[in-house]
Formats: C-alpha cells, sequence, structure tokens
C-alpha cells in the first residue's frame, strides 16, 4: 500500500496498541534556533524563505560536531511581520546539573558564531517546552502537533514553542522539555498541559513518556518498568548506575532510595512496520519487554 493509501503512521501506532517506552531519540545537548516561517522537509537545509540553506548546512554541521542536537523552533500562532532570531541551548545530561541558557542575535548568519555552550545567553529559570508541528516531515505532526501546542500555549504561552522533527513520528503528537530532556507522546490526546503541572512539581507522568533523551532506550525502557513497580515518578529518580548486555537480555541497575533496582529486559527486533506517514519501506524497530526486577 502506498503512503497515500495507508492510514497515518500514529493512527497505525494506536491501531496496534504500541507502547511508546524506551523510544525517546538520543540528544544530552540541546541547540535550538528560532526560524520563523513555513519549513520544507529539512527545516535548515530546505526552507528558504526562513534561511539560507548553505548557511543552514554550516549551522548544522556545527552543532552536529560538537555532539549537540539541533531543532528549529518558532511560536505557535500568527507569524510576526518582522521575524526574530531567538536561540536556545540546553544540557540534559543525566547526572550532571541541568541547565539552559537564552539569547537572541541580529540576524541568522549570526547563528553560526553562537558559543554552544551558552556563554552567550542568560540562564533560563523555566523550562522550554518543544512540540513537533513538522508538517513537511510528516503530516501526523502537522495535525497532532499543532493542535497540542495550540493546548499547552493556552496555559504556557511564553514557555511553549513548535519545532521541527524529534523522532518518533508514529507517536505524535511529540513533545519535549528541556532541560531535563524528557520526551512524550501522544501528548494531544491528553490534557497536556498537565505535562507541565507535574513537571515543575517534580514528577512526571509516565503514561506518556517515551524517555529521557540523554540516557540509552534500554535505560529508558528500564525506568519505566522500575516506575511501575515502585510507583516513583520523580524527575531525578531511578537514575542509571551500569548497563550491560548480552544473548538479547540487558541488565540495567538503577539507583533507587532503599539501595539498587536491577531490572533485566528482553531485547527483540518488532515485525515490519511503517514508523513514518512517508516512508515506502516497512522496518522492524528494537523492543524492550521485562524479564525481571529485583531490588
Amino acid at each position: 500500500m502506498t503512503p497515500e493509501k495507508r492510514p497515518p503512521c500514529s493512527v497505525e501506532s494506536l491501531a496496534r496498541d504500541e507502547p511508546m517506552y524506551g523510544t525517546a531519540s538520543a540528544g544530552s545537548s540541546w541547540l535550538l534556533l528560532e526560524l520563523e516561517g513555513g519549513w520544507g522537509p529539512s527545516a535548515f537545509l530546505q526552507s528558504p524563505s526562513c534561511i539560507d540553506p548553505t548557511l543552514g548546512r554550516s549551522i548544522v554541521r556545527r552543532a552536529e560536531s560538537a555532539g549537540m542536537r539541533i531543532a528549529a523552533i518558532r511560536r505557535h500562532g500568527r507569524r510576526s511581520s518582522s521575524p526574530r532570531w531567538r536561540w536556545f541551548v540546553a544540557n540534559s545530561t543525566v547526572g550532571q546539573q541541568h541547565a539552559l541558557f537564552h539569547g537572541e542575535v541580529g540576524e541568522a548568519r549570526e547563528y553560526l558564531d553562537l558559543d554552544l555552550g551558552g556563554g552567550d545567553g542568560v540562564r533560563s529559570e523555566d523550562p522550554l517546552v518543544a512540540v513537533c508541528a513538522h508538517g513537511k516531515h510528516d503530516q501526523c505532526c502537522a495535525v497532532r502537533g499543532r493542535a497540542a501546542a495550540a493546548a499547552i500555549a493556552a496555559s504556557y504561552p511564553e514557555i511553549v514553542w513548535e519545532c521541527s522533527h524529534l523522532g518518533g513520528d508514529r507517536f505524535a503528537a511529540t513533545m519535549l522539555i528541556l532541560p531535563e530532556g524528557l520526551c512524550y507522546g501522544r501528548a494531544d490526546s491528553t490534557d497536556a498541559a498537565e505535562f507541565l503541572r507535574l513537571y515543575f512539581d517534580g514528577r512526571l507522568d509516565d503514561r506518556y513518556l517515551r524517555g529521557r533523551t540523554s540516557v540509552p532506550h534500554a535505560v529508558q525502557a528500564a525506568q519505566h518498568f522500575a516506575r511501575e513497580a515502585y510507583g516513583d515518578d520523580r524527575i531525578e529518580a531511578l537514575n542509571p548506575v551500569t548497563v550491560d548486555s548480552a544473548d538479547g537480555v540487558v541488565r540495567v541497575v538503577l539507583a533507587a532510595d532503599n539501595g539498587a533496582v536491577e531490572v533485566l529486559l528482553n531485547e527483540a527486533m518488532s515485525r515490519p512496520l511503517f514508523s513514518q506517514c512517508r516512508a515506502t519501506t516497512a522496518g522492524p524497530v528494537r523492543t524492550y519487554s521485562l524479564r525481571s526486577i529485583s531490588n
């Protein structure tokens, strides 16, 4: 079946009752740059009305060479008559002090000279919420992402942005809370503003959490099963101590208040599926199931 005739990838994912835990895209540090207007399939390389593609390519290469995830951001709703060029740098590494810095430059080419450690800006006291609304990348992100961004912005207008591709299109609407790197999915199917109310209380909603972007997928899955078993929904709980694997079994040790928690996971590949609306070939994805948990 061609992409045009298949149901949207997020609809197929829901029909499969596909779990979201252990699926957050990798990213220990993030660079988010404001690009107003319509984005092409690649926000920095194919959006000539927003940024010169040659400049965009240089900016992307610089960020990726520094090991950073980069995304375009824009405010939800009507565009301004004159573009602004705001930026954010986030450190999301677990076990380190999370930090979010922000600033503004006068034109797009100044993005190329930013201090990627955030030293050109000021430290933010508020989080940044980025909701994928990258319609030219995937139609689910356009429909579900924009709706989720609007709903969250109604309660938290100053910290919510639409963003380019975050990964996991089949879990749209996907959203990211920085600097902690909390990645949520299907945010349009619930009161997504509640994620922020929990966040400000130091907690998370494990039902919709795909994982933390700064830890491996196996650790994200292990943390999910540990939260289920012990009811600990604190953001800064259950940090990884060790991870090792052999013969399709992953052993993850997490730090807990009353000692270490050992989680054994079965690692396998799923049946082929279409992970994006525009995908032309089905492929398997890595999955994790619980083998045992103990402390």
